[in-house]
């Protein structure tokens, strides 16, 4: 009797064990699936660069430059191009900033020295030389922001990598206090060392002095930026 509670015991033991483990098994394979399937989520929605063309101006009207512009959407589109965002300058509502997506630079900067463009461009009220700029976005955060002020900041700097070291190191949380919110940063097609930076604005006091101040001049030099930043503050459209 004793030998056969004995036996039923170890086998309890046995069975528990092999249940315990089995189930240990199963919950591995699951968080294995799980993290598997979320190492594949990441990496489709991973960002990936993308090529916009630049156009600034000043124009008389801008309701009549905007239905001008809207109109010559199917040429562009016949050039790659396709539309992204508009901005208006704070100081003059009419400086006029155009960021639109390109498929291919040289169809683009065949678009850009097109003679109906720049007819179409004098008809719908454009008063200022248009500036042209060819980039690539290697950051943009797309994500909903209730805020549509924004600065733009375009340098050539002495040597990308070392600048971003120390733009990186500076941080978002440091520019945040100061009124701006990390958007978007780009390099040119054309000299990959001139950088331009989009950022949201909060505090459109804060970030003026932020970018005025001492420290900030400083830190730009030690960074290697060549010349005087050239800054556009603007309101998004959209």
């Amino acid at each position: 009797m004793k030998n056969s509670k004995q036996l039923l015991m170890s086998i309890l033991v046995i069975v528990s064990t092999v249940a315990f483990f089995s189930c240990k098994n199963n919950k591995t394979e699951k968080v294995a699936e799980m993290s598997k399937m979320e190492e594949v989520d990441t990496t489709s929605i991973a960002f990936m660069p993308f090529k916009v063309i630049v156009i600034k101006h000043d124009v008389a009207d801008y309701d009549k430059w905007r239905a001008a512009y809207d109109a010559h959407d199917s040429i562009r589109m016949t050039y790659g191009i396709s539309h992204f965002v508009i901005g208006r300058g704070m100081d003059n509502p009419n400086t006029i900033m155009v960021i639109d997506k390109m498929n291919d630079v040289n169809k683009a900067k065949d678009f850009s020295m097109l003679p109906s463009l720049k007819d179409a461009m004098k008809k719908a009220g454009v008063m200022s030389t248009p500036k042209f700029g060819f980039y690539e976005v290697i950051r943009n955060d797309d994500s909903k922001i209730n805020l549509k002020d924004r600065l733009m900041v375009t340098h050539r700097v002495k040597d990308f990598d070392a600048w971003l070291k120390v733009y990186d190191e500076e941080g978002t949380i440091k520019r945040m206090e100061g009124g701006l919110i990390d958007r978007g940063m780009a390099r040119s097609l054309d000299d990959p060392n001139v950088v331009t930076l989009v950022f949201a604005i909060s505090d459109i006091d804060k970030a003026k002095a932020m970018i005025n101040s001492e420290a900030q001049k400083k830190l730009m030099i030690e960074a290697g930026v060549e010349g005087i930043p050239e800054m556009f503050y603007y309101k998004l459209v959209e």
